[in-house]
């Protein structure tokens, strides 16, 4: 790996470490209307995509993201949403239902040589404020138009990172129902 690589994996590790209220941006303005396929495609669930039990029970509030463009939170929030719709999660608006857990995202993007990855961290926190589990991850896709940053993320990577972060998080939510 490069110097100048090295460097740039430091500098969104400290980005992601020390995002603040001031960068955030507000998933509710994504359009909750009809669920759009991802890239892969599909209108139903596999077999393996299920609805767990006990995620029956969980209604999920995607707080702010912090560090994703506008352009890229709305269709991260709409592969989201279609994918917590498949496991049986529920999504709670910033307000009106009560929440059970509170998804908090921090992401940032790096360009080189072409390729265009995005590294992400979500926590999980109860409605208290408790942090319960994290889901971090980076997901790497060839640069769409030659352009840096995130104008050059592809939605098909974002409809990626939903789909690893929902299994991920329905995974973790299923363990905790049997621990119960």
């Amino acid at each position: 790996m490069s110097r100048r690589s090295l460097s740039s994996l430091f500098l969104v590790a400290l980005t992601v470490s020390a995002c603040n209220s001031s960068s955030v941006l507000d998933p509710s303005s994504a359009s909750p209307g009809p669920a759009t396929s991802t890239a892969a495609g599909t209108a139903s669930a596999p077999p393996s995509l299920q609805p767990q039990a006990g995620n029956s029970r969980v209604r999920l509030q995607v707080a702010p993201i912090v560090g994703a463009s506008v352009e890229a939170a709305g269709p991260l929030m709409e592969a989201l949403q279609q994918q917590a719709r498949q496991r049986g999660i529920t999504l709670t608006g910033s307000s009106g239902q009560s929440a059970t857990h509170v998804l908090k995202g921090y992401f940032s993007v790096l360009t080189e040589e072409g390729q265009t990855t995005v590294i992400y961290v979500w926590d999980v926190y109860d409605p208290a404020g408790s942090r319960l589990h994290r889901i971090s991850g980076q997901q790497k896709a060839p640069t769409v138009n030659s352009a840096e940053g995130w104008p050059g993320v592809a939605p098909a990577t974002l409809g990626s990172i939903a789909d690893t972060t929902i299994d991920q998080l329905s995974g973790w939510l299923g363990s905790q129902s049997v621990q119960e």
